[in-house]
């Protein structure tokens, strides 16, 4: 078997990425999800939690799924998806929607990552390249302004690079901001002393993972 076809055999999908996050997202919360993987986070948070999702083009209050026959042209989120409103949903300027950023009033961000640094620097807008697109968006305001920043994200690019890094080199989302991680192999928090490990995923071994990961990885209760 090749190394991209073991790698495609164990670990978490893109589905269970987003199902475990989501176990640690805790009833009550206001939550902002970022592009693609992150926006599947709602889909699996426990029954009988209750969250309450925001989108910075100015809705608070998305329902987690679209049902069929729910569709409105007119309601999207910031990932330009259609979404549909729950009770009691709130719509506001743009302006009023980095308000509630800025003011510290979002629990939890969950974003998708091109680098993380050990000391919880994020890189996720731009490689730096001279043809890359700008599309930073809100991420620099969401990172400086909501309480907890959780990352999704492969544990490596398609060419086998970490993305889990000693420092980043991409240009800054923002500095010292990331919580905690969740890759298809491991969930791993960001502390003083750098990278530990929480979680391993289903088949994965500790030293399957230290090795795709670009600096130490502390994993005192794993040995």
């Amino acid at each position: 078997m090749s190394a991209i076809a073991l790698a495609a055999s164990i670990g978490w999908d893109r589905e269970q990425m987003a199902s475990r996050a989501a176990l640690d997202i805790p009833d009550g919360a206001y939550v902002n999800l970022g592009i693609g993987i992150p926006e599947k986070v709602a889909q699996y948070v426990p029954e009988g939690r209750e969250v309450i999702y925001h989108t910075e083009n100015g809705l608070l209050g998305m329902s987690a799924t679209l049902e069929a026959g729910q569709e409105d042209p007119e309601l999207i989120n910031a990932g330009k998806k259609q979404v549909s409103a729950i009770p009691g949903a709130a719509y506001f300027h743009h302006a009023d929607s980095f308000a509630m950023i800025r003011g510290g009033h979002i629990d939890i961000c969950v974003l998708g990552a091109m680098q993380v640094s050990q000391t919880g620097d994020l890189a996720n807008w731009s490689t730096g390249s001279v043809d890359a697109i700008p599309a930073v968006g809100g991420a620099m305001d969401l990172v400086a302004g909501v309480k907890t920043i959780y990352i999704i994200t492969q544990h490596c690019t398609r060419t086998g690079e970490p993305k889990l890094v000693g420092s980043c080199s991409f240009p800054l989302t923002g500095k010292a901001v990331v919580s905690r991680i969740f890759t298809d192999l491991a969930v791993i928090d960001v502390t003083p002393q750098g990278f530990k490990l929480v979680e391993l995923a289903p088949g994965v071994e500790l030293d399957y993972v230290r090795q795709r990961t670009g600096c130490e990885l502390i994993a005192d209760d794993w040995q």
